[in-house]
């Protein structure tokens, strides 16, 4: 096949005999003086990036919440949000779309689902959704000072053992709802009602504070690799999805202890 390289295009010509004119003193001065090819300069991922990023991503959530929440939106929106969300959600990990109007409209979907939830919660334990906001803080920022300490180091196997935990235990909830459909309260997981369901609660959360951790070293992997600006997209979209994860966790916990 001939090359549409211009440069091998005129080394093969040579190559095919000494009946190819020889490039004259001025069409050399020219090709001399033409500008070497460069690629178009992409700006390199900072912490800042990730940061504002991570700031539109969750506050776009927030104010989606704080809108459900204010119009009192019923289970229909709610079900609704989970399975756009979810959709979108998907389409981000498994394509690892850096394209914010998926990562956004994820956060919009995402916020209306929480925003009930949170109605909910709040109707029936008064106070509850903050206790929530200020346990999903603390454990967010306990999280990052034990990975600023390097008291727990991200190796191939501790992200191997986070993400295996992780599946089993979306696998055990999976397995628990569809239990729930033959017998009330299904495994016993969610109920609230013995210790199993604290034990479930707390390894979910911890488990969620371990997803932490594997965020905040990717970030810090890819700005030290200097992957382009547009990755801080997909830096705050998994932030805010664990963020997400331990917000609704630590909610029902708390809800476990304020009951009757």
């Amino acid at each position: 096949m001939e090359s549409r390289n211009p440069v091998f295009r005129q080394a093969n010509a040579h190559q095919r005999g000494w009946g190819t004119p020889t490039p004259t003193p001025e069409q050399l001065q020219g090709m001399y003086d033409r500008p070497s090819y460069a690629p178009p300069a992409q700006r390199a991922m900072t912490i800042d990036d990730v940061v504002v990023r991570g700031f539109i991503t969750l506050g776009t959530l927030v104010v989606s919440a704080a809108a459900a929440w204010a119009l009192n939106l019923g289970a229909a929106a709610m079900m609704l949000g989970v399975i756009v969300g979810l959709v979108l959600g998907l389409i981000v990990s498994f394509k690892q779309s850096t394209n914010p109007v998926l990562i956004l409209g994820y956060a919009v979907a995402y916020g209306v689902a929480v925003g009930v939830a949170s109605h909910v919660y709040n109707d029936l334990y008064n106070g509850i959704v903050l206790q929530a906001v200020l346990g999903t803080a603390l454990a967010f920022g306990g999280t990052l000072a034990v990975y600023a300490l390097r008291i727990v180091r991200v190796t191939p196997k501790f992200t191997k053992f986070v993400v295996a935990a992780g599946l089993a235990l979306m696998g055990l909830m999976l397995v628990n709802w569809i239990a729930g459909y033959f017998m009330a309260g299904g495994l016993g997981l969610r109920t609230g009602d013995g210790l199993l369901s604290y034990a479930f609660s707390v390894a979910a959360i911890l488990i969620g504070c371990f997803f932490l951790l594997l965020d905040f070293n990717s970030v810090e992997e890819g700005v030290r690799a200097g992957v382009p600006e547009r990755y801080s997209w997909l830096m705050a979209f998994g932030l805010t999805v664990t963020l997400v994860w331990l917000y609704l966790e630590i909610l029902r916990l708390i809800s476990y202890f304020t009951r009757d």
